[in-house]
């Protein structure tokens, strides 16, 4: 990788904590339809898009049937619980230092986009976001590349490196063209996120924002 400029940011279990609320607001919608899926299930399948995670927790089946409904009481879920989410250690000093040293940050998450306001009301620091882009802005979520690359075009560069905690994250930035830092904060093992290709992975964002000149140092 050469020098870049840019970073595109994943949101949730990376600025913020919310990956358990998610697993908790998918496991009632399930449950609601009647369905048992386990939550360790779920946590394995968040950072991908809601179009895809029905599917990829039980099958098309499901999917085909009650999949809209799963995922419209997985959003009124996930508004009751979104009142615990937090920013997460260092969030805020990982957007000022990337803005301290030059570097253009743009936020790329597959959830939509009033849910994705709404979190990024816990990140003082967000105003340094040069752009936004949700799953409101693409046809189709993570792991498939389009929001990495919409988030690309409104950086104005095809050169950037990803900053996200699941392989879906770091499977995306592949397809997209550029390298990712992973974070531990999504609760995926090191070797899962670096057998999906990330080039290095720190404990949080505040782990990151200490190491930053290393971590964004070019590469061979």
């Amino acid at each position: 990788m050469n020098h870049t400029d840019t970073v595109v940011l994943d949101l949730d279990g990376t600025l913020v904590d919310s990956v358990y609320e998610h697993v908790r607001a998918w496991r009632g919608a399930f449950l609601h339809v009647g369905l048992e899926v386990p939550a360790w299930r779920i946590h394995r399948a968040i950072g991908m898009g809601g179009d895809r995670l029905v599917a990829a927790v039980t099958n098309d089946h499901v999917e085909d049937t009650v999949g809209e409904e799963v995922r419209r009481f997985h959003d009124e879920a996930f508004w009751r619980l979104i009142g615990d989410v937090r920013a997460l250690p260092g969030a805020d000093a990982l957007l000022q230092r990337l803005a301290d040293s030059g570097h253009q940050a743009v936020l790329a998450s597959s959830s939509p986009g009033d849910q994705v306001q709404r979190m990024l009301e816990v990140v003082g620091e967000a105003r340094l976001l040069a752009a936004v882009v949700t799953g409101d802005d693409v046809g189709t979520s993570k792991p498939a590349p389009d929001i990495v690359q919409v988030a690309l075009e409104r950086a104005g560069t095809s050169d950037a490196v990803m900053i996200g905690d699941t392989v879906w994250d770091v499977e995306s930035a592949r397809r997209a063209g550029i390298g990712c830092l992973g974070l531990r904060t999504g609760g995926i093992s090191d070797a899962e996120l670096r057998n999906a290709g990330a080039r290095d992975v720190y404990d949080d964002p505040d782990d990151l924002a200490q190491h930053l000149p290393d971590a964004l140092a070019p590469t061979a």
